[in-house]
């Protein structure tokens, strides 16, 4: 893919496999990634896509709820889990529901920025 991630095919076939219900909103995660890290590589980690950037790491898995964050920082999230502490599943994990209109696009970036680095 010239102008966009590299993408593992292991990835690949899991996107693709989405439910089309909940394929915007990771959709919506990807585009939102590639903006805070461009450079961004997705590789099939622990069953799921995965976005790289050096040493750095973010899971994003579709369920049947919508998607899970994993990796994102706790301490580097733009507050998101203070504004939304129903959608924290545990340490670690944020799951957002398809559902859900009222998530900006700046509170998810703050996520990727969080997780993966990136201009802020």
């Amino acid at each position: 893919m010239a102008d966009g991630p590299q993408i593992e095919p292991a990835a690949q076939d899991y996107i693709d496999a989405i439910d089309p219900e909940h394929r915007p909103l990771f959709d919506r995660m990807h585009g939102l990634i590639l903006e805070v890290q461009p450079d961004v590589e997705v590789v099939y980690s622990y069953k799921m896509p995965t976005y790289v950037a050096g040493a750095r790491r973010l899971h994003v898995a579709a369920w049947k709820h919508g998607i899970s964050l994993y990796g994102w920082a706790a301490d580097d999230e733009g507050g998101f889990t203070d504004r939304h502490p129903e959608l924290t599943s545990g340490k670690g994990t944020i799951r957002i529901h398809s559902d859900r209109t009222d998530i900006t696009d700046d509170e998810l970036r703050a996520i990727a920025r969080g997780a993966l680095g990136g201009p802020t």
